[in-house]
């Protein structure tokens, strides 16, 4: 345990910040997890207005400090090609 009356106030901050990290990465990873649910599904329509809206999450969690800048591209980048696939794939058989 801390023993200066400074640490002790920044293990309290950091345990309510911690706590409030893993809520803003759970929705980060839960918006990414219904994206590629939605594209396995075939429900591509639904699929573009999720992924929207997981770029958006994931951009304010990168101005929030919780990723990096390259993480969150890297992530985005990805869940785009996905998506961008299904598409062709889809297009392309019909």
């Amino acid at each position: 345990m801390a023993n200066t009356k400074s640490a002790q106030k920044r293990a309290r901050q950091n345990i309510k910040v911690n706590a409030a990290n893993r809520v803003q990465r759970s929705i980060v990873r839960t918006s990414f997890k219904k994206v590629i649910v939605a594209i396995e599904k075939n429900d591509l329509d639904n699929a573009a207005l999720l992924f929207r809206s997981a770029e958006s999450k994931m951009q304010s969690a990168v101005s929030k400090g919780l990723y990096k800048k390259n993480t969150s591209a890297r992530k985005i980048s990805r869940l785009n090609k996905l998506l961008k696939q299904k598409v062709l794939a889809v297009a392309s058989a019909a």
